[in-house]
């Protein structure tokens, strides 16, 4: 099974802080392009990576035959159509940029939405960028000539919550509010994920993918108790072995969680590649459900990381 999200890589900025070097990445469904971009370097403002950076904020980039991507033809022949940026900020610095790149076949159905809130402009979650699949087109239009308050639909939950917010499937959720069209364009499933928010700016990244390519094989949300040392699941969903419980018990030492530890501690995005495996899953899980890497994400507030979402591949 092929997900819509392709591949995933971490550039985080150089020891001297003048470009950002490739940390990791989850290349196994494209390992041409992984090493192109071993080779690679980004200053601040170039290409997808380096922008992100510059401008400290998501970027949502499709089609990429764009010649500010800087490896479009690398894109093309991997049938990738558009890529996502997410800058980690920590203490006022960006600690690492997470890229996301999609299918572009003509199998693959999913979208990838930015959404973004001035305060200064208005209450409401409005459209800022979006990739959708053919199939489609009715659920962007919708997007794109509607709004979304807060606590409203996946995106302006998870604005609301500042935690990230997972559809298992659209029919059984009454508040995604773009059911039927999601249903009829084939697209079951929904992350949603608050991506920071500076001054008067907020954004949110809505990830939506069908059964048949799901947004990753496995995704699941952990939540930080900082106090403690810990995590704990608070939604999961394996794609082989379906809903995960959540975990209602003292949680797992952070330092024992591989990937997604260190993206807790650190307040930066982590991939793990040679073993998904940590304390939450154990070699023989991920060995059943087919699980070979995953990339971690941090969500933080203002006392630092709240929350680390994995997506495993």
């Amino acid at each position: 099974m092929n997900t819509f999200i392709r591949l995933a890589e971490v550039w985080k900025p150089s020891a001297d802080g003048a470009v950002l070097e490739l940390a990791g990445g989850c290349y196994d469904a494209v390992p041409e392009f992984g090493g192109l971009s071993s080779r690679m370097r980004f200053r601040r403002g170039e290409g997808l990576p380096g922008t992100a950076w510059a401008e400290e904020r998501p970027q949502l980039w499709g089609p990429l035959e764009d010649r500010r991507f800087l490896r479009a033809q690398a894109a093309a022949d991997a049938h990738l159509t558009c890529a996502l940026a997410l800058p980690s900020l920590v203490d006022g610095r960006i600690t690492s940029v997470a890229v996301l790149l999609c299918a572009g076949e003509a199998s693959a159905q999913g979208a990838v939405e930015l959404w973004h809130n001035d305060a200064r402009v208005t209450g409401d979650l409005r459209l800022a960028g979006g990739h959708f699949s053919p199939a489609g087109s009715a659920v962007e239009a919708m997007a794109r000539d509607g709004w979304l308050p807060r606590g409203s639909g996946a995106p302006g939950l998870a604005w609301q919550q500042g935690r990230s917010v997972f559809i298992e499937r659209f029919d059984a959720s009454p508040g995604f509010l773009r059911a039927q069209a999601a249903a009829e364009a084939g697209l079951v499933r929904a992350l949603a994920l608050p991506w920071g928010t500076a001054g008067s700016q907020a954004w949110v990244v809505s990830l939506l993918s069908s059964a048949l390519t799901p947004i990753a094989h496995r995704v699941e949300g952990w939540l930080v108790d900082r106090a403690a040392g810990t995590l704990r699941r608070g939604f999961g969903h394996c794609e082989r072995l379906g809903r995960l419980p959540a975990d209602d018990g003292p949680g797992l030492p952070i330092a024992a969680m591989g990937a997604i530890g260190r993206a807790a501690r650190q307040g930066t995005a982590d991939v793990q590649r040679t073993a998904a495996g940590h304390a939450g899953l154990a070699p023989a899980e991920a060995v059943a459900a087919g699980l070979v890497s995953l990339l971690a994400l941090p969500l933080p507030d203002d006392a630092g990381v709240s929350e680390v979402v994995a997506l495993y591949f």
